[in-house]
């Protein structure tokens, strides 16, 4: 081939390559623009959303007789706080859930999750003073304590109870709230049919032990280094970024956007709410004082007179699941019971909510339906 051929083709060539490049470059921008107006969309709908619970309707969509679906706001302890019901009948019984955190909501997650539980009970979804839809920044801080939660928990229970004309709630407590609710269901077990502890908090020294050695493990195994010079440079307060990358939060997930995603599309919930979600947990994270016990639940509530069921994902490492079997050993309760989740670690509710609500409607059963206790 001669000189000049050479590079007639080799122009050629580049002219080619050069002309797919370019419709590559328009393809992409097309693609990003279609995205930055599905983005664009998306936030402009959620701005204008106006906070609302949806009616609830049966199969056939229509609006079920009698059925409440309430987003209000309640007093309690002279805070107004945000309080969710939502059930078929107003006769059915209650289920009250306390959100963990301190400030973590769990009403942000609710619409994932318990709509087979409204069909059987009045669901009660509330966002303690300080998270969510109550977090107030001018709020000072001084009563960000457990005793003052406690008393705020018996002050809903005792409204919802008078308002439905019912004896007792069912308790159903995540995280922080586990350990809240233990502490109710000692004090006041008459208000209770039942309660139910969903990643049990049990010893928080220990289960800094327990979380430290499998992250070590974990990071061995993946040959990820850089964790164990993480946790052993910051500690504790690097723990909780390596549970997620180690599926000890989220079995499935290794970050919180599942979460995030979830809360974003919300129908009670805001912009100016979803804002409020990270406020109110740092919030409450810092300000919170634990004035009730001067121990772990695990020395200092071994006794309680109301049946007991501890739903536990068997990956969980942010409430050991470990501890929660410890617990429940030396624990004296009328029933006493450990509900596995196999393919979740701290959010059954979120990672296995069919296998959830199942179980939740078996305690409803056993204890509400029967008059246990």
């Amino acid at each position: 081939m001669s000189t000049s051929k050479y590079i007639i083709k080799a122009a050629g060539q580049a002219s080619s390559i050069s002309g797919v490049m370019d419709i590559r470059k328009r393809v992409w921008k097309r693609l990003l623009a279609v995205f930055a107006l599905l983005v664009l969309a998306t936030l402009v709908l959620f701005v204008w959303k106006q906070p609302r619970t949806p009616p609830i309707r049966d199969a056939h969509g229509q609006v079920v007789p009698g059925s409440i679906s309430s987003l209000e706001q309640v007093e309690l302890g002279g805070v107004a706080q945000w309080v969710l019901i939502r059930g078929t009948s107003p006769e059915k019984p209650i289920l009250v859930f306390l959100h963990g955190g301190p400030g973590m909501p769990m009403m942000y997650l609710a619409h994932a999750f318990q709509r087979p539980l409204e069909d059987e009970f009045l669901v009660v979804q509330w966002d303690r003073r300080g998270a969510g839809k109550s977090f107030d920044a001018s709020r000072r801080s001084e009563n960000m304590r457990v005793s003052q939660l406690l008393s705020d928990t018996r002050e809903l229970i005792g409204i919802l109870k008078q308002r439905y004309q019912q004896e007792k709630v069912l308790l159903v407590s995540h995280s922080f709230g586990s350990y809240l609710g233990m502490l109710y269901a000692s004090r006041y077990p008459d208000d209770l049919h039942a309660f139910i502890g969903i990643g049990q908090v049990v010893d928080s020294d220990s289960a800094s032990l327990i979380q430290a050695d499998f992250i070590r493990n974990e990071a061995r195994k993946r040959e990820r280094p850089e964790a164990i010079a993480e946790i052993d440079s910051l500690g504790s307060p690097a723990f909780e970024s390596w549970l997620f990358a180690f599926g000890g939060e989220l079995y499935n997930s290794t970050s919180w956007w599942p979460l995030l995603w979830t809360g974003f599309k919300a129908p009670e919930y805001g912009l100016k709410d979803v804002a409020n979600v990270p406020k109110g947990s740092s919030f409450s994270s810092r300000h919170m004082a634990y004035d009730v016990l001067q121990s772990s639940l695990l020395h200092g509530v071994q006794k309680v007179a109301v049946p007991v069921y501890f739903f536990t994902g068997r990956h969980d490492y942010t409430t050991p699941h470990k501890l929660v079997k410890a617990y429940s050993e030396v624990l004296e309760a009328p029933i006493k019971e450990i509900v596995w989740f196999e393919n979740s670690a701290h959010f059954p509710f979120f990672e296995e909510p069919r296998a959830f609500a199942k179980e939740i409607l078996a305690v409803g059963d056993a204890t509400v339906a029967s008059g246990q206790n």
